[in-house]
């Protein structure tokens, strides 16, 4: 049965925020389309005092400006006091904002001979220096574990986030308890597969000095691909 939350009445916002608890997407286990019904109903971003909330709006934000939620989710109902129709529209709108920046890329739609002709006019001005391979984008879910009780949290997410490289935006995260007191920080992070390995991530940044005063392993949770593009060489 469909999950159903009225975000504009402050009873919703908490059932929503207790239901998120221990998720998260809205269903299953990647960005889909209830995520975004549940997103567009929001005017503005929930109160910091709705942390589970809060870091699930702060992730669905990060998803649509890579124009990265693609499942087809399980049909959420959502309650609102606003207008529904404009809040749907703003859905539909959202991921084609970012549509107009990949417009070169058409991964599903079929080549027209005027394409394929002038394909092939930029091919011999180039003289092959235009080739281009399939990539994609990837939504990871990681598991960072700290030494002991005493590691401070706060210190080992930074430590996280202070590894920049190309391909790799660092999105929502929380403690979660493991035991006698010591929690492990879950994050999310959304990488361009032919740019960033997680394998190397973790072995070459995250275990290694000096992220590793905190870190004493790393695991991953999941690991979802989330949309095909084409990459220049």
């Amino acid at each position: 049965m469909a999950a159903t939350f009225n975000v504009n009445a402050e009873a919703g916002l908490k059932k929503l925020d207790g239901y998120l608890l221990s998720r998260s997407y809205i269903s299953g286990y990647q960005a889909s389309k209830d995520d975004l019904a549940v997103y567009s109903e929001f005017s503005v971003a929930p109160p910091s005092t709705c942390t589970n909330v809060a870091r699930w709006y702060n992730h669905i934000d990060a998803l649509l400006k890579l124009s990265g939620v693609t499942a087809p989710g399980q049909g959420v109902k959502v309650l609102s006091s606003v207008v529904p129709e404009t809040s749907t529209t703003d859905v539909a709108e959202a991921p084609a904002a970012d549509d107009d920046d990949d417009s070169d890329v058409d991964l599903f739609g079929e080549e027209t001979e005027e394409e394929k002709k002038a394909a092939e006019e930029r091919a011999a001005k180039a003289k092959a220096s235009t080739k281009k391979k399939e990539s994609g984008k990837s939504s990871v879910l990681l598991d960072v574990k700290p030494w002991d009780d005493e590691t401070d949290m706060v210190k080992l997410e930074e430590a996280v986030r202070s590894i920049k490289m190309e391909g790799l935006l660092w999105g929502a995260s929380k403690l979660m308890p493991v035991g006698y007191g010591i929690k492990k920080l879950q994050i999310m992070m959304t990488i361009i597969d032919d740019l960033v390995s997680v394998d190397t991530l973790i072995e070459d940044h995250l275990c290694v000095e000096p992220a590793n005063e905190y870190i004493q392993s790393c695991d991953i949770v999941a690991f979802n691909k989330i949309c095909k593009f084409l990459l220049p060489v």
